[in-house]
């Protein structure tokens, strides 16, 4: 143990600690820019400089560690000034255009900007000006870069893309994309990525703009003042309005009131292939003769098209082992411009539906070209992430927790505690074993006879027993993790029968679109949420959803139908990368 004195209070602490985390520990919190725990320790930003008793310059409080007998001042006048003018200095190059920033009153430089005093800026501006593509879902303002170096670290060391890089030396040091394609087109790629990556900077440097969410509520508005048309919407179960703190199994109903009818997924997406599977496992042994063990590849429930673009700019090989199931948002859009336009007895055309997800991808996957239907119109009309779906709520001045509720309407109002924990890692394939096990013997097993799969390790594997039959799965979140799963894959190292990705860590309750807390990562709390709800839920077993059976009773007609492969199926190759063919 170490005795330090800072700010005039004695501390005791581990050694190998830092200055940072030993004032935290007494309750004084020293003001960080760049830091990002285990992540970027670099002390680039130089906002967390302190003073130390018998040192000359000032010492960073993130990655210096305390000695025994030291004396520390976090506030002392030579701290404070130092701060302000490395401030100001980072606000030389930055765009302080705060009323049209979408990080405005959540934003950390904000924060300490005025806790610093800085009023007016006595340096001169120097702006970038880099242009960017503003159609594109993740827009990247250098101008509003501070060279935290935290967009870099968390592509690298999380996602293991390496799409951020620095460009330039000294004073013309900025972010840019890595290789020569300075473009938007590398992160075209990988969408999933960048949108995390906007959550953990520190500025919104990298972000989802306002202008497109002001091209996105035009339609939405337009359709809410226009009697001729319907709009529909499908929310995420497993986004934060439902995984809120404390829970509320109400939010979604409160949303309803305000404005939206919220429906479920129409069908329990991933047990198709793994139903499959099992059929061929039990079936006779000279039936199974020649068939080889290739891993099937689940697809992610809510961050499916950061997965299948992480697939086909990384692992092209693993493509055609992916399951050609349709995300969500793509089944719902096709199922309500067909099923629920005749149970309302309106034409097809008559319909605008819109998506509310914690994924920033939706944006891109609703505009691919094989997601439309026979007319040619899209099956989803806007994709909107939570985090613009809060500012919507914001705008219209209602407060949602004083709205009485509503209920969600029918049919594909009703979700099931297996639907809800699809947004957490593991909860698809506890979902989809579940309702497997259901399809192979004919009855239900106890809800938990499953949850090896539950739990935040990187890359997590099991064996569930399905009467005797041995499914052995594996479950990644992260695509840092889910890179080093598919390595050992295509390397022979392991095999599996049945594998979950999910491209965000834990799952889409981290998403890119969620709501962001600066400092704090709630995936895991809000995935412990959903496992609550789960619990507490009426029905447990997707395959026991009773607008998914009268879905199927009266349009689909059974799983795997024509129709349903139809509507409820896609082709991969139907449509290609950016920059396919190029890397």
């Amino acid at each position: 143990m170490v005795r330090l004195i800072i700010d005039n209070c004695e501390v005791v602490v581990p050694d190998h600690t830092t200055i940072l985390d030993a004032a935290k520990s007494v309750g004084i919190q020293i003001p960080t820019l760049c830091y990002l725990r285990d992540l970027n320790e670099i002390g680039g930003c130089r906002v967390c400089v302190v003073e130390v008793e018998g040192c000359d310059q000032l010492v960073a409080a993130c990655n210096n560690y305390v000695l025994d007998g030291m004396v520390v001042r976090t506030n002392s006048p030579k701290a404070r000034e130092a701060r302000r003018t490395n401030v100001q200095l980072l606000l030389s190059q930055h765009d302080s255009q705060c009323t049209s920033c979408v990080r405005s009153g959540n934003c950390n430089l904000q924060t300490i900007a005025n806790d610093l005093g800085i009023f007016y800026l006595p340096y001169q501006r120097h702006l970038a000006g880099e242009g960017w593509d503003f159609d594109f879902p993740i827009i990247r303002e250098n101008d509003k870069c501070i060279k935290c170096m935290r967009c870099i670290k968390v592509c690298e060391s999380v996602q293991g893309l390496g799409i951020w890089d620095l460009t330039n030396r000294a004073t013309h040091t900025a972010v840019g994309t890595a290789g020569v394609h300075r473009s938007a087109r590398p992160i075209a790629s990988h969408a999933a990525s960048a949108s995390r990556i906007a959550r953990r900077a520190r500025c919104a440097s990298a972000t989802i703009p306002r202008p497109c969410l002001t091209r996105s509520l035009i339609p939405i508005r337009s359709c809410w003042c226009r009697s001729r048309r319907l709009c529909v919407a499908l929310g995420a179960r497993n986004s934060a309005f439902r995984a809120r703190r404390p829970p509320s199994s109400a939010w979604l109903a409160r949303c309803a009131a305000w404005a939206l009818s919220m429906c479920s997924t129409p069908t329990s997406r991933p047990i198709s292939p793994l139903w499959r599977r099992l059929r061929a496992a039990r079936a006779p042994e000279q039936d199974r003769q020649g068939r080889g063990r290739q891993p099937r590849l689940a697809h992610v429930y809510e961050l499916l098209p950061g997965w299948v673009r992480f697939a086909k700019a990384r692992y092209p090989e693993f493509v055609d082992s992916l399951s050609t199931s349709k995300s969500p948002q793509q089944m719902f859009g096709a199922i309500a411009k067909t099923y629920y336009a005749k149970v309302l007895g309106v034409e097809p055309e008559r319909l605008f539906v819109v998506s509310v997800m914690p994924c920033t991808a939706k944006k891109a996957e609703c505009a691919l070209p094989s997601m439309v239907g026979e007319s040619g119109a899209p099956d989803v009309d806007v994709a909107l992430t939570v985090r613009e779906m809060v500012r919507m709520i914001r705008a219209s001045h209602v407060s949602v927790d004083t709205l009485v509720e509503e209920p969600l309407d029918t049919p594909l109002g009703f979700g099931t505690g297996a639907g809800v924990i699809f947004g957490a890692t593991g909860g698809v394939m506890e979902a989809a074993v579940r309702s497997a096990y259901y399809l192979v013997t004919g009855k239900n097993p106890d809800a938990d006879f499953f949850t090896d799969v539950r739990g935040l390790d990187g890359w997590k594997e099991a064996v569930a027993d399905i009467d005797g039959t041995k499914v052995r799965v594996a479950v990644a979140h992260g695509l840092g993790n889910a890179a080093r799963l598919l390595d050992a894959i295509r390397d022979g190292r392991v095999s599996y029968d049945f594998v979950e990705v999910m491209a965000c860590p834990g799952g889409c309750v981290g998403g890119g679109g969620q709501p962001i807390h600066d400092g704090c990562e709630l995936a895991a709390e809000r995935g412990q949420v959903l496992w609550g709800l789960d619990a507490n839920a009426e029905i447990r077993f997707s395959h026991e959803n009773p607008d998914v059976q009268a879905c199927y009773s009266e349009f689909l007609g059974a799983p795997l139908s024509p129709l349903a492969e139809e509507l409820l199926h896609t082709d991969h190759h139907a449509w290609t990368m950016p920059n396919e063919g190029t890397c």
